[in-house]
Order: C-alpha cells, then structure tokens, then sequence
C-alpha cells in the first residue's frame, strides 16, 4: 500500500497538484479515483476494444467462401465505391470538419475570458491593440468576438451539412443507375419484382451514409478532442475528471444499444412475415377469408417486441443522462475546492462545466456511427447479393455467419 501511494503522490504531482496528507480527507477517493482507478479501466476497455478489431479483421480475412456476382461499377467494399465516386467531396468535407475544430476552442475559451477579464477584474482600463477600453467597452467587445466566433461556428456547420446533402444524393444517384443497368443487364436475376423496393427504398441509408463515412468521425472526434484539450487547459486534473465516467459509458452503452439492434431486426423479419402471411391470404382468397388467428398472434409479437424496445431504448437513454451528470459533480466538488484553494480561477471552471455539457454528444455521434457502418455494411452486402444466384447466397450467408457463432458461443460461455 505504500508503493500504491507513493505512486498516487507521482502522478499527482506530474498533473501539478502537490497531494499530500495536509489535503482534506474527501480529496484522497476524489484523486485515487480520477487518476488511478479510471485510467486503469479505461486503458482495460480500449486494449479489449483493440483486441477485438483485430481478431473480427483475422477472422473475415481468413474466411473463403463463395464469391458474388460482380456489379459494374460497385466494389464489394462499401468505402472503396463511395471514395471511387467522391474523393474530392469527401477531401472538401474533411477540411470544412478541421476547419471547426479552432473555432470550436475559441467559442469555449471567450466565456471563460469574459469571466475573469471583464467582470472579475480590475485592471482597469484594458489595452486592446493599441485601444484603451473601460470595463464595459472590454466585456461588450469580447461578447462581440463571441458572437463572431459563434455565427462562424454555425455557418460552417451550415455549409458542411448542406454540402453532406448534395454529396449523398449525388452517390445515392450513381447507386440507383448502376443497380438499375446491371438489373436491365442481367434478366436472369432471381426475384425481378424486388428491385423496386430495392431502388427506391433500401439504398437511400447507404447513400446518406455515404456523405458521413470520413467526415462524421474526424467531425465528431475532432469536437472531443477539442474539448478534452481545452479542459486539460484548464487544469490537467479536471481533464482527467472528465475521462473517469468514459469507461462505464464505453463498456455499458454498446452492449445495451446491440440489443436494441437485434430486436429491431428481429421486428423487420416479424413486419415481411406478416406482409408475406397477408399476401398468402390475398392470393388465396380475395374476398378476405384467411387465418386470422395467424394475423393477431404476428400482431401480438409485434407489440411484444416494440414494448421491448421502447423498455431498452429509455433505459439507456436514462443511464447515459444519470453517468453524464455524475461528471459535473466531479467538476463542482474538486474544481469548487481549487477555485478555493486558488488553484484554478472561477472562469476557467465555468468554461470547463460549459464545454462538459458538448463533451457528450460527439460520443454519442460516434457510437451511432459504429451501427449506421455496421448496418449499411448489410444492406450494402443484400443488395450485392441480389444479383447472386439463390444457391451462391446460401452458401454466402452459411461462411458469413460462421464467425458470428463463435463469437455468440463465446458470449453465453
């Protein structure tokens, strides 16, 4: 235990607070907490997330199978295709998402610039380039700067989804024209009857998709770390406070959000069993006189299944907000006692508090990027599939599944 503490003590001092028995009690869980024990889970989390990247890479690169039937112009992989008919939109988006990035940390900075320069202090008049200013000329010219920096903000996010939008129609459309010939190509192709559903329907996500495939992550990703670096700013210790509810969020949220996704899937399968059920009853009996029996029970689990659904979506909903909110706790507790102490200045913790409140939404992008790549990935496999013959398909879907039996072997193991 001796060395445990003395570890503490180092780290405590390389992030610049001097941590000894002199600190009051309630300090010592607060540091042990945000600079041992959170890290630690942290490092476990990202290290398993790393491991299990890898062996999902190993286990699809060492999988033979049979091949599908090549589309002109679609490569079977979803990125390669839509960087082939987009890289220089792509680059124009990449550069609009860095170009948030400083004015992002400026719009977190002034606040805290308004706080201590303007209405905390009393140095008094202020020079501005060259320009002597009183404190009400000093705080109304910060609020401008800050009404500038917050129009440019909007604006380029502005342009940035705009520009989103043309870019996924414009893939949207080469998707539908280069299905739509190899279908007039190829006559032979099973189920005809579904490529109208197919152009109409199930390629539009891919298409939207297409516009976020580089842009959303650096955007997102950009915006936390952004805000990590403007908190570690601040003070290194309320930086690391801001990472300590992380690896629960990393560890919980996923889980929760995957069962969500397999129970809407499972809703789709109930949703064309009970197209195909009423359209059995159609064909057989155009005056309406099929099993209802079989309708009300589909019904039946599709209120099941929605119920189960709506349970899961809001517990998650209500865990993320209960984890989010236990950071500012942190924030309020320790960086209440430095403002005290002197360590920190009361701007800089409203600023820091501030920028908490955006700390959340990137991840939560983020996490919704890993469904939406991992979703469109299969609709973008079913509809290469289309055009594969119904006994390649089998064959396809049987090698395609295997790794997914281990890793659900593994999971009730």
């Amino acid at each position: 235990m001796t060395s445990y503490h003395q570890i503490v003590h180092d780290v405590a001092v390389v992030f610049g607070f001097q941590y000894d028995d002199s600190a009051p009690d309630w300090i010592h869980p607060f540091i042990h907490l945000i600079l041992v024990l959170a890290p630690a889970l942290l490092s476990v989390v990202l290290i398993y997330f790393l491991i299990l990247a890898v062996v999902r890479i190993w286990r699809r690169r060492g999988t033979t199978g049979p091949s599908r039937q090549h589309v002109r112009g679609l490569d079977p992989s979803l990125v390669v295709t839509v960087l082939r008919y987009s890289r220089l939109q792509q680059a124009a988006m990449i550069g609009l998402s860095l170009l948030s990035m400083p004015i992002l940390y400026v719009t977190l900075e002034l606040p805290k610039k308004i706080v201590n320069n303007a209405l905390n202090s009393s140095n008094f008049p202020a020079n501005f380039m060259g320009l002597p200013l009183n404190q009400v000329e000093f705080l109304l010219m910060l609020c401008g700067l800050y009404l500038v920096a917050i129009v440019l903000n909007g604006g380029n996010k502005y342009v940035l989804n705009v520009f989103k939008g043309f870019v996924a129609e414009r893939v949207l459309r080469r998707l539908r024209l280069l299905i739509y010939r190899q279908w007039r190509s190829d006559p032979t192709t099973a189920r005809q009857s579904e490529i109208i559903p197919i152009l109409a329907q199930e390629v539009e996500p891919i298409g939207g998709f297409a516009a976020d495939v580089l842009a959303l992550p650096i955007l997102q990703g950009g915006t936390l770390a952004t805000i990590l670096l403007f908190m570690f700013v601040q003070d290194p210790l309320l930086g690391a406070a801001a990472l300590t509810i992380l690896p629960l969020q990393l560890i919980l949220l996923p889980k929760l959000q995957r069962r969500v996704n397999a129970l809407s899937r499972t809703r789709i399968k109930e949703v064309r069993c009970l197209g195909r059920t009423l359209g059995d009853q159609l064909l057989s009996d155009m005056k309406g006189k099929g099993d209802i029996s079989r309708i009300a029970a589909s019904l039946r689990d599709l209120e099941r299944i929605r119920r189960r659904i709506f349970r899961l979506k809001f517990f998650i909903k209500a865990l993320n907000n209960f984890l989010t909110s236990l950071t500012p706790f942190l924030f309020y507790s320790l960086g209440g006692y430095f403002v005290i102490e002197g360590r920190i200045s009361l701007g800089a913790l409203v600023a820091v508090l501030a920028a908490h409140k955006d700390f959340s939404a990137p991840l939560k992008e983020l996490f919704a990027y890993y469904q939406a790549l991992e979703d469109t990935r299969i609709r973008y496999a079913e509809i290469m599939n289309f055009f594969t013959p119904r006994s390649s398909i089998t064959a396809i879907q049987t090698v395609n599944a295997a790794p997914y039996r281990v890793e659900a072997s593994a999971s009730a193991a």
